[in-house]
C-alpha cells in the first residue's frame, strides 16, 4: 500500500449464473479415463504382471509403491476431478462483458469486455460430440488470453456464438453489424 492513498474498496466477484451442462461430467470423467488413469493403471498391471512373473521377489515392495504412485493417483483423479470442475465451470454473458470460470486444480476466472470480442468460435472434438457438447472460445483483443466456456451443449454453444456475436458487432463505432 502506498502512503497517502486511500484504501479501495473490497468488492468480491461473484460466480458465474450458468452451470455448464451435467454431461461435462462424464465428458471429464472419459477424457480422465483414456489421458490419464487408464494410462496410469495399464502401467501399474504391467508392472505387478511382469513381477510376478520374472521377479515375484519384488512383488511384496512394488506392490505397495504402485499402489501409491500409479493406482491411488489414477483413481483419485478420475473420480475427484469431473466432480471439482462441474463445481467451478461456469459461465455468464451480461450486456457488456463474457465472463467465465475454469479449471479444477488451477483455477481461473476471465471476464472480457464485448466491446473487445474480435472472434467467437466453437469447437467440437469426438468425446464432446459423443456427449453432445461443444466449447465456445471468444478471442479478445488481449494479451491475457481467450475466454473459454466448455462444457455447454451443441445448441447452447450455437445460441452463445450467434449472441456474442452479435452482441460485439453492436458495440462496435459505426455498427459494423
Amino acid at each position: 500500500m502506498v502512503a497517502g492513498l486511500p484504501h479501495p474498496p473490497q468488492v468480491g466477484l461473484r460466480p458465474p449464473c450458468h452451470r455448464v451442462d451435467p454431461r461435462a461430467r462424464r465428458w471429464w470423467a472419459a477424457q480422465a479415463w483414456l489421458t490419464v488413469s487408464g494410462p496410469l493403471l495399464l502401467t501399474a498391471v504391467t508392472l505387478l504382471v511382469l513381477s510376478v512373473l520374472f521377479f515375484p521377489g519384488a512383488l511384496p515392495w512394488l506392490g505397495p509403491l504402485v499402489a501409491v504412485v500409479l493406482i491411488l493417483p489414477a483413481l483419485g483423479y478420475a473420480l475427484a476431478m469431473p466432480r471439482v470442475r462441474y463445481r467451478v465451470h461456469a459461465w455468464e454473458v451480461g450486456h457488456s462483458a463474457v465472463y467465465a470460470a475454469s479449471g479444477w486444480f488451477w483455477q481461473k476466472r476471465r471476464i472480457a469486455p464485448l466491446s473487445r470480442v474480435q472472434t467467437v468460435d466453437t469447437r467440437r472434438g469426438p468425446l464432446q460430440q459423443r456427449y453432445g457438447l461443444a466449447t465456445v472460445t471468444v478471442t479478445t483483443a488481449s494479451t491475457a488470453g481467450d475466454v473459454t466456456i466448455a462444457g455447454v451443449s451443441d445448441e447452447v454453444a450455437r445460441q452463445l456464438a450467434e449472441h456474442i456475436g452479435n452482441a460485439a458487432a453492436r458495440t462496435l463505432p459505426g455498427g459494423a453489424a
